[in-house]
Formats: structure tokens, C-alpha cells, sequence
């Protein structure tokens, strides 16, 4: 190892753990020692301390054990005359940098309040978003779990100008990689950040470029992310160190991108992501580490150019990124699902509230293969600013094509077509609406580039089913009328067909383990009463996607000799489930939740845990931000149910689960449910009214208190007693 970096890295660390213990002097000078601290929303304490040491920072007084120890991993200079070239020692600094870095940004929370935005988008006056809460790292581990996301770009500097700055992002984005961003160009105090969005792009974590901080030390959010993904979704436990930096090495693929001169402490950083087995790409001229060792392949990189950075990173990382090549003259990535097209910024909006609009995929027999035919005005025919009706029809033939497929094929145009930069999607079926922006306009996107999107994903994603696909876009008002009637008689009958399936109707279930890198353990069974716990799947998309990939994430289960009815268990569904947990889940009931429930990964929409006060349950969603009833937030709770662990009382499922029959049935069902959020209150109300009807209750909605009504246990019972909610009434839960 180079003399240079250890000297360098050394420094830094010494310098970063000095500025952390005048930060906690001052803390405690103006709060106290008692005075309560955290990153917002999060139920890992500080993540990046809590995951390698085991130590739970509460309390401000808690981080003077964090600085002893940072104190005694920190090494002294290499000697001037004799130095053996160890890379410990400058890991052992780059790890007392994280700690200290940690406690640098959690009390920036105290000492500057307001610092970051605590959102997950840049504000009109803040760019900076600080540490992702719960809700926002759970979300997008979903993506880290697909591999829609297989890592991301930590970027400290600022690149020589915006058009690089421009162009590193799109391709890192491209390559479906996320983009941290901490630190600024020391001479000019320009951030990577700034650069960006002088070059119009948008920022925040729906589009990939996540600005956490100004500061170097800001990337400590970067490995806080990191090493929350080991402790939520990896099964490891807070203090084994040597798996969290494990689980990071082998499945989280990340590395450094070191633009503009590298200090000392910003070497000291990189020492810090190195020990995570995250190597470092700079573009300026410093020593490299070309060894392999903690990393996959090399750890420090340099001089590399701008315009081959983000291949050398890949490449050094190991990573294996795979592009799907769609035929249009925009960037095509998942990164751009979450774009924001707003009023102003489109050249054309397709359908939506003002106008018709529908998609409907079928199987057809006359079907040639690529043909896109526009029926109506092309893009270039309508005034800009226009609002036009739209009907995307797509004809598809295969020797294994099922029409329980078409709904599963239908559905898949949501992602698609976001996935084109400038394109607008939302809805299914004829809910949608549509905008493209005047930038995809003007670089040569029409109408036509729709019916190609299409055409090239069905092949790509489904070619095991689909063998032909014809696409026909209409933009005349009555073709898109015709088309609409026609897809609405269709659309009834998928839901007849489905709604008419139940557990006793199938000898077969589905699972799916897409969520096994990051829960080992967990194993998600699907049935026709009971989707998937994330939401996206239910019986039918099981069954499509074992046809469409016989080898994939979702396998047949056969159900086997029930064991028991009531709680719903069978022999084959114990044996499966024992099987692919490893031997961890032995059984599990499938309508309980306090015997043997089945695990979570931690992609869960909503989780229900009891209130033993209540005799009931309450339920509250990831975007809930709020105290529950429970004592415990999202946050926590999420931490009790995921990781592939049975947790009698509690449960992570899907919204819509509440309006099956099925729902927790053998302890209740839905007349158990007491509390939930407002929000979710609202928008499930009319699947909770019916769900009431059913279970003889036909105004429990109106009786399940809200945190309106209370969020202490005390405060709801009060609240179940006035207005009679049946739980109250039912037999004691355990």
C-alpha cells in the first residue's frame, strides 16, 4: 500500500475524530449529556455505529463510548525512515472516521436544525436531503432485491463542468445505479449536485440522484443506507461486524467516485467505504492500491478519464449490469420511473382526466410480429400543450400463451414506458394518463416509439410465452371509445375470474423468494385469498410468472394434507417452506397471526401487530410517519417483523389482504382491526366497507379509530367503547 494514501488516510481520521469531539463539547454544552439523539425516522439508532459495534447511540452521552473507541482504533503516522506496508492500520482509521463522520451529521441534526430537507426530493430553497428514514430505504430495498437497482455511486467533488457532470449521471443511471452525492469542489464550492441541476436534471430519490450533503462526511449516509440493508434484510445482527462488511462486499454493489482533488479526509472517507469493500475510481493523478484483499478486485483506482469512469468502476467493482436495448431516442433505464413531468414541461398529455383513454393487451391469432401502427395524429401533428385521448392496444401470440397472462403482460406497460426519459405513466387499464416532455419531443420521441417500447420488453422480459407482438396506438377519439368499450367487458371478466377463486378452489399455491438476497430466510406463499406481502403479486401473476419462467422466484407449491383447516396450514406448504427457509420456518398459518405466521422480508406495504388492550389489531403503512398505538413506529415495528423471522403478533402484508375473507380469519378476521392511519383509512375505505358487509359488520369502517381519535392504547380504547367497535365483544385473543 502506498505510503502517500496511510499517511493521508491517518491524518484525515485524526482530523475527523478531533472536529467529532468538538462537536459532541458543543452539543453538550448547549443540550446536555441527556439530551435524546437520532437520525430521523429510523429504528437503527446510528446505523453505521449500531451495525459494527452493537452500541445504541440514544443519548449524546452515549457517543463519548463511540469516540474512546474511534480514539483507540486510530493509528499513528508511518514512520519516516521504516514502514511496513499494512493496509490494516489505515482501515482501522478509516473506520474511526465513519464513527466519527456519524456522530458529526446526527448532531448537525441538533446543532443546525433545518440543515436538511428530511424529504425525498430537494425543497424550492434546500437541495440537501440528509439520511434516508425507514419508510425511503425499505422502499427502494425492493429495487436492490429485483435488481432493478444492483448498486449505487457514492460521488464526492464536483466533475470540470455541468456537461460531465451531465453525462456521468445519465450513464450511472442507465446502468441502473443510484447516485449518493455528498461533498463540493474545494476551490470553487461547486457540488456534483449543483452541476446537476444546472444541467436540468431533477433530483431526489425517485429519479436516482440523491443529494444527502454538502459535506464529505455526508457519505456517511451512503454506508448508513448499507449497512441498514444488512441489519434489515440480511439476517445479521448489530455488532458482527465482520458480516456486515461481508454482506456489503458480496451483495451490495457500490463504489466511490472521487472527482477533483482528494484531501486528506476525504482519503480518510474512502479508508471508511474501502472497509465495506467499496473501491475508489478518481480522475485526478493519486497513488493507487491495485491488490486485491478487502475489495472484490482493485481498491484505489486513479487518473482514470471522465468519459470511461463509470465502465472502470463497474468493472472494478465486479459488478454485472445488464441494459435492455429498446429502440428509442431517449435514455431507456428503471432510473427514470420516478421522473416528474409537470404542467409546462410536456409537449403532449395522452388521456388522464381529461380526456379517454385505456391499454389492453389480448391474444390474438393474425399477429405480425414488430408491426407499430399509429392510428390518429402523430406527436408532431398536435399543438404543444395539447391534451389528446389515447389507446394503446397490443396483440400478442405464443405457443404458451394463456389468457390468464394478459392482465400480467397488460400491467407491465406501467414500468415500461416510465422507464424512457421523458415519459410520463400512470394508471392501468382505463385509468391511465400520460405526458412527454418537450425534451423527448425535441429529441425525436413520437407516438410510434410507444408501440417499439412495447414490442421490445414483451420479448425481452417474456419470451418464454410471447412469440409475436403487434402493437396499435390510437389517438382518435372514436377508435379510442371502440377500443374502451371493448376492454372494459374484458377487464370485468379478469376480475369475475379471479374473484372467483378461492384457497379450497386450488390444490396449488405460489411462492415467491424474488427477496432471499436480502432475507435469507423468508419465503412468501401466495394464494388466491392471500397476495403477496409487497402487493405486486397475487395467485394469478404466480401462476404466469412460473409459466413464463419456470426456474424463476415464484415455484408451484402443492398444497398437500391439511393440517389445519381453521388456521390454514397444509403438509406440502410446511414442507416447502421448510425447505427454502433453510430449515429456519418449520410451519407456518396462513390465516393467523399469532401462531406461527408466516415471515417478512421487509417490502411489506402495511403491518398489523395487536393491541391487547383493544382485543383487536391496529395496521399502519410505510408512509406513516406518526406514533401508533403500538408504542412503536413504522420504523421500529418494521425492524421486529422483516428479516425472515416469525413474529407471533405481528405481520407485514399487502393493503388490499385486509379485504380478503381470509385476513387474519382464524383470529377474528377484519372485525378485529381497531386502528389505522387516516390516510390509509381513507383510501381503503370502500374495500373495508365491503369487507365489514361480509363479516356482518356493514359500519365497522366508520368504527376504527384513526390518530385523530388517539394514539395512545388508553385513548383508542376509549374511543372502541364509545362507538361499540365489535372487538370489544369477541372472545380474548390469547
Amino acid at each position: 500500500m502506498s505510503k502517500v494514501i496511510a499517511t493521508s488516510v491517518i491524518a484525515g481520521a485524526h482530523q475527523w475524530v478531533s472536529e467529532a469531539e468538538e462537536a459532541l463539547r458543543q452539543a453538550i454544552d448547549q443540550f446536555g449529556p441527556e439530551q435524546a439523539i437520532e437520525l430521523p425516522n429510523t429504528g437503527y439508532y446510528l446505523p453505521v455505529i449500531y451495525g459494527l459495534t452493537g452500541i445504541k447511540v440514544e443519548k449524546i452521552k452515549d457517543m463519548e463510548q463511540v469516540l474512546e473507541h474511534a480514539r483507540e482504533l486510530l493509528p499513528e503516522g508511518p514512520a519516516e525512515r521504516l514502514w511496513t506496508p499494512y493496509l490494516g492500520t489505515a482501515l482501522d482509521a478509516g473506520v474511526a472516521t465513519l464513527f466519527a463522520e456519524e456522530i458529526i451529521e446526527s448532531l448537525r441534526y441538533l446543532l443546525q436544525p433545518g440543515f436538511y430537507t428530511e424529504t425525498d426530493a430537494p425543497t424550492a430553497d434546500n437541495l440537501w436531503l440528509g439520511a434516508a428514514d425507514d419508510v425511503i430505504m425499505r422502499e427502494r430495498g425492493v429495487e436492490f432485491v429485483d435488481g432493478t437497482a444492483p448498486g449505487f455511486a457514492a460521488i464526492t467533488g464536483a466533475a470540470p463542468d455541468v456537461e460531465t457532470a451531465v453525462k456521468i449521471a445519465q450513464e450511472l443511471k442507465e446502468k441502473m445505479l443510484y447516485v449518493f452525492i455528498a461533498g463540493k469542489n474545494q476551490n470553487t464550492g461547486v457540488s456534483f449536485a449543483d452541476q446537476l441541476v444546472e444541467g436540468g436534471m431533477e433530483l431526489g430519490w425517485n429519479t436516482r440522484l440523491v443529494p444527502f450533503s454538502p459535506f464529505v462526511s455526508g457519505h456517511i449516509f451512503s454506508l448508513g443506507f448499507a449497512t441498514r440493508a444488512a441489519l434489515a434484510f440480511g439476517g445479521v445482527q448489530a455488532g458482527d461486524y465482520r458480516n456486515v462488511l461481508k454482506y456489503n462486499k458480496d451483495r451490495v454493489f457500490a463504489f466511490v467516485l472521487a472527482l477533483d482533488e482528494v484531501s486528506d479526509k476525504k482519503y480518510a472517507t474512502a479508508a471508511g467505504a474501502i472497509s465495506y469493500g467499496f473501491p475508489t475510481i478518481a480522475d485526478t493523478p493519486i497513488p493507487e492500491i491495485l491488490p486485491t484483499g478487502v475489495c472484490t478486485y482493485e481498491h484505489v483506482v486513479s487518473n482514470v478519464p471522465h468519459d470511461e469512469m463509470v465502465a472502470r468502476a463497474i468493472e472494478v467493482r465486479g459488478l454485472k449490469v445488464v441494459v435492455t436495448e429498446v429502440p428509442v431516442p431517449v435514455s431507456y433505464s428503471p432510473a427514470f420511473e420516478g421522473e416528474r413531468i409537470r404542467k409546462g414541461e410536456y409537449w403532449v398529455e395522452l388521456a388522464g382526466p381529461k380526456s379517454a383513454g385505456c391499454e389492453f393487451t389480448e391474444i390474438a391469432d393474425d399477429v405480425e410480429d414488430g408491426k407499430v401502427t399509429v392510428v390518429g395524429p402523430e406527436i408532431d401533428d398536435v399543438e404543444e400543450g395539447s391534451t389528446i385521448p389515447l389507446a394503446v392496444h397490443v396483440e400478442v401470440s405464443g405457443r404458451k400463451m394463456q389468457k390468464d397472462f394478459e392482465p400480467i403482460l397488460e400491467r407491465q406497460g406501467h414500468s415500461f414506458f416510465n422507464e424512457a426519459e421523458g415519459v410520463l405513466h400512470m394508471g392501468q387499464r382505463d385509468t391511465i394518463w400520460m405526458r412527454i416532455s418537450k425534451r423527448a419531443h425535441d429529441a425525436g420521441f413520437n407516438f410510434e416509439h410507444l408501440g417499439k417500447i412495447i414490442h421490445a420488453r414483451y420479448h425481452a422480459d417474456f419470451g418464454e410465452v410471447v412469440d409475436k407482438v403487434q402493437v396499435t396506438i390510437n389517438t382518435q377519439q372514436e377508435d379510442v371509445e371502440k377500443l374502451l368499450e371493448r376492454a372494459q367487458v374484458a377487464y370485468q371478466e379478469r376480475d369475475d375470474r379471479l374473484g372467483s377463486l378461492t384457497d379450497e378452489s386450488v390444490d396449488t399455491f405460489y411462492s415467491c423468494i424474488l427477496c432471499q438476497s436480502f432475507a435469507p430466510t423468508h419465503v412468501c406463499v401466495i394464494t388466491p385469498e392471500r397476495p403477496g406481502l409487497c402487493g405486486s403479486y397475487n395467485w394469478l401473476d404466480g401462476k404466469a410468472a412460473y409459466e413464463m419462467n419456470p426456474t424463476g422466484g415464484n415455484q408451484p407449491v402443492p398444497k398437500g394434507v391439511t393440517v389445519d383447516e381453521e388456521r390454514g396450514q397444509w403438509s406440502g406448504v410446511n414442507e416447502y417452506v421448510k425447505e427454502h427457509s433453510q430449515g429456519a420456518v418449520e410451519a407456518f398459518n396462513t390465516y393467523s397471526m399469532l401462531e406461527n405466521p408466516m415471515t417478512s422480508c421487509g417490502c411489506f406495504e402495511v403491518i398489523s401487530c395487536i393491541l391487547p388492550m383493544c382485543n383487536g389489531i391496529m395496521t399502519v403503512n410505510r408512509e406513516f410517519k406518526g406514533d401508533t398505538p403500538s408504542g412503536m413506529k413504522f420504523s421500529t415495528l418494521a425492524g421486529s417483523v422483516g428479516g425472515g423471522v416469525q413474529s407471533p403478533g405481528f405481520l407485514g402484508h399487502s393493503r388490499y389482504y385486509m379485504g380478503s375473507p381470509k385476513f387474519i380469519s382464524a383470529d377474528g378476521g377484519i372485525k378485529r382491526l381497531v386502528w389505522m392511519p387516516k390516510e390509509l383509512k381513507e383510501e381503503m375505505r370502500d374495500i373495508l366497507q365491503k369487507a365489514g358487509e361480509l363479516a356482518g359488520v356493514p359500519d365497522l369502517v366508520d368504527k376504527i379509530a384513526t390518530e385523530e381519535n388517539g394514539t395512545e392504547e388508553s385513548e383508542v380504547l376509549e374511543y372502541l367503547t364509545k362507538v361499540g367497535h365489535p372487538a370489544l365483544e369477541m372472545d380474548p385473543m390469547f
